[in-house]
């Protein structure tokens, strides 16, 4: 069976194009393990999606799979695409079991954590260190964190661990946070929260689990005793199974156009996996319902692309 569209991802981005494909009558199959994508691992609620004055990750997310789950035209498949590749003006992408058909693809698989490569950080990974705070946070009740990273994620990822953490350092290398304002007057609110600029991590020390951090600050090395380090630094995109069918940017994310086309015809992306300079929740809603409009606009004249 050829589909008339196939959407890699199950975020918001994802579950938009699905829902404007299927509004527009398309067989549409989206591949994902999760849908829901990283909002299962949003540390306090979102507040500033448009209707929903405050829900959870979690609540966002099950929201989602709900809506996708009342689409006539939408079959969820809790596969990952390992390849993909053009022939004759068809797209073919297969997983570890199957190979599926499609006249159009929408990418919106989203990103991973971005990793340190901090002396330590390896040797020591689901041994104190992690990253992703909702999942590991509760293991280190009344223990002394680190988060490395001075963004949304790594204050948001604070606020959630004040109530399980004894103490709370966010080391962060930049002279400035990059975090929101509000987020940032919530963490200086907090008295076992304290944030440093200017720190380079240079080392994660421990036996079998994470003992102590080393820490560069102008020029003197500091050791500081605790249980765990989440790395909130920000997310690469994962692209490397889509190969030459995209240009990618310096930071790996896909080139994209006003109507969120790569340079495959036929090839869509949306969400933070794009060049978009802005990543929230609702600007990856947005570039999806783009993204399901423009599979529409092109299936119209297919036979001549």
């Amino acid at each position: 069976m050829i589909s008339d569209l196939i959407i890699i991802g199950g975020g918001p981005a994802g579950v938009t194009s699905a829902i404007y494909a299927s509004r527009n009558n398309l067989n549409t199959l989206i591949f994902s393990e999760n849908v829901g994508g990283m909002l299962f691992n949003k540390a306090v609620n979102v507040e500033n999606y448009p209707g929903f004055p405050s829900l959870s990750g979690f609540e966002l997310a099950e929201n989602l799979r709900k809506h996708l789950e009342a689409q006539e035209k939408v079959q969820i498949i809790e596969e990952q695409i390992k390849e993909i590749k053009k022939e004759n003006n068809l797209f073919y992408l297969k997983t570890e079991s199957k190979e599926y058909v499609s006249k159009t693809v929408i990418v919106a698989s989203g990103s991973k954590p971005r990793e340190l490569n901090i002396k330590g950080e390896k040797e020591f990974l689901g041994k104190g260190v992690g990253y992703c705070p909702v999942c590991d946070g509760p293991f280190f009740k009344n223990k002394d964190i680190a988060i490395v990273g001075g963004g949304n994620a790594a204050f948001e990822s604070a606020i959630f661990l004040s109530n399980i953490a004894k103490k709370i350092y966010i080391f962060e290398r930049g002279e400035h946070f990059l975090a929101d304002g509000k987020n940032q007057q919530r963490i200086m609110a907090m008295p076992n929260i304290k944030t440093y600029t200017k720190t380079i991590v240079s080392e994660i020390k421990g036996d079998n689990f994470v003992k102590a951090i080393l820490i560069k600050q102008e020029d003197k090395l500091i050791e500081v005793e605790l249980s765990a380090v989440f790395i909130q630094a920000g997310y690469t995109p994962k692209t490397e199974y889509l190969k030459d069918l995209v240009d990618l940017n310096e930071r790996k994310e896909i080139i994209v156009d006003e109507d969120m086309a790569t340079k495959t015809k036929g090839l869509f992306a949306a969400g933070d996996i794009t060049n978009s300079k802005v990543k929230q929740i609702i600007v990856a809603a947005a570039s999806g319902a783009i993204a399901g409009l423009s599979v529409y606009n092109y299936l119209l004249n297919y036979e001549q692309n």
